[in-house]
């Protein structure tokens, strides 16, 4: 049975919260739990329940919806509702499923959804593997097989979209998997990984060099975005003698 989607729909709009409900409840996957007029709602829900989706507005008063996203339990994620396109690179610095430019209409909203049915499956594959086979290392699907990749030889890995490229020692090409970004950043140890770009998370102990805003390991370039780039420096702080 397909995993349903608990979600919550946030709007300060009447008309737009009505018209997104209509959606969600014509929708098979998705079980709305809670329509809500603002961000605080949502905290006060969240401080007694759990959802797995939340369909956000981002214009709001007293807590916009950017804001209301970088509190919410990792394992809660989101999809951007907005008449405003300007927001659309923030919502992808916190990791927002999708985004969505009113006025949309179903389809649309369909499309996005679905997108978030897609990430929830990939993430019960991963999260259904034993309790202990993220001591040392873990199993990924690649080429119609399960591969064994050690933490301690993975260089770095690359997010596109819906795949990940994992580039490990001692190999040309990076491993291929269908799995998002975000979901193997929550199950990677954050002593040994850091996210240092939308679509980029490296192994620490891999780095040969830094220069400037960019991270070289194995002759590679990578970006330290903005967003991250203050955790990292402290890092570096830290290890510098």
């Amino acid at each position: 049975m397909d995993h349903v989607i608990t979600c919550l729909v946030v709007d300060d709009e009447p008309m737009a919260l009505n018209l997104i409900e209509s959606y969600v409840l014509k929708t098979p996957f998705l079980s709305l739990q809670k329509k809500c007029s603002n961000a605080l709602e949502v905290v006060d829900y969240l401080s007694n329940h759990t959802v797995d989706l939340i369909y956000l507005d981002i214009q709001m008063p007293d807590l916009s919806g950017l804001q209301l996203s970088k509190v919410l339990p990792p394992a809660t994620r989101v999809i951007f509702t907005t008449a405003f396109d300007k927001y659309a690179v923030e919502s992808y610095r916190v990791d927002a499923l999708d985004y969505l430019l009113k006025p949309f209409d179903y389809e649309e909203f369909l499309q996005a959804s679905m997108k978030a049915q897609k990430w929830f499956a990939l993430g019960k594959d991963f999260d259904e593997r034993p309790a202990n086979s993220l001591n040392d290392y873990f199993f990924i699907k690649s080429e119609y097989k399960q591969i064994k990749i050690k933490f301690e030889d993975v260089l770095f890995i690359e997010g596109l979209k819906e795949y990940l490229k994992i580039w490990v020692v001692n190999t040309k090409n990076p491993y291929l998997t269908l799995m998002p970004l975000k979901k193997i950043e929550e199950e990677l140890p954050k002593s040994q990984f850091m996210r240092v770009h939308r679509s980029y998370i490296i192994a620490l102990n891999k780095i040969d060099s830094v220069e400037r805003n960019q991270v070289i390991i194995n002759n590679h370039r990578i970006n330290i975005s903005e967003p991250y780039r203050e955790v990292f420096q402290e890092f570096l702080k830290n290890k510098s003698l």
